[in-house]
């Protein structure tokens, strides 16, 4: 994965206190994973490192939108995400990232590639169920929904069928009603 070198950070030559880094992210980091489920975005990653003397503490902020289909009409909008990630870097005898919040990394590491932990934090900040806000106000209109509502049973539909019942069920409902 080279091409997500950038996303590297060399540790050993920073001082001990607060460090910044900032992030923009568009489709061509999720072709790097083989995510093809966004038609497009764009998010700022707002990382803040601090360096401690025997730890890290990363501090990841994302901000943005990006744009996927709804799961009921297939029509493309801009779904907004926001969400924040903590995640404390230690070092030990042996790699191990068993427990989400905390990374253990070997004594004699100098970088960590963040890479993973960004891909993450935006594909958890999306919602498990797409929906357009256009369907939720009603000002989405679409050939999806129109169809939707002219097959979607209704009252009157409901009323023409109970007439078509052979009259034979209806001696078969009123023993229900004659307890």
């Amino acid at each position: 994965m080279k091409a997500l070198k950038e996303y590297t950070i060399q540790f050993v030559g920073l001082k001990v206190g607060e460090h910044d880094f900032d992030y923009t992210i568009d489709n061509t980091f999720f072709h790097n994973f083989e995510y093809e489920e966004f038609n497009e975005v764009d998010v700022k990653i707002d990382l803040k490192l601090i360096k401690k003397a025997t730890l890290l503490e990363l501090f990841f902020k994302a901000s943005g939108y990006v744009n996927v289909n709804c799961d009921l009409t297939n029509e493309p909008y801009n779904q907004q995400i926001g969400d924040e990630f903590k995640l404390v870097v230690k070092f030990g005898e042996t790699y191990n990232d068993d427990n989400e919040d905390i990374l253990i990394i070997p004594h004699g590491e100098y970088e960590i590639n963040i890479a993973q932990y960004i891909y993450e934090l935006i594909i958890l900040a999306v919602p498990a169920k797409r929906v357009h806000p256009g369907i939720e106000d009603g000002t989405l209109k679409s050939d999806i929904l129109s169809k939707l509502e002219e097959l979607s049973p209704s009252e009157q539909n409901d009323e023409k069928a109970s007439e078509d019942i052979d009259p034979r069920w209806n001696n078969l409902k009123k023993l229900l009603t004659d307890k």
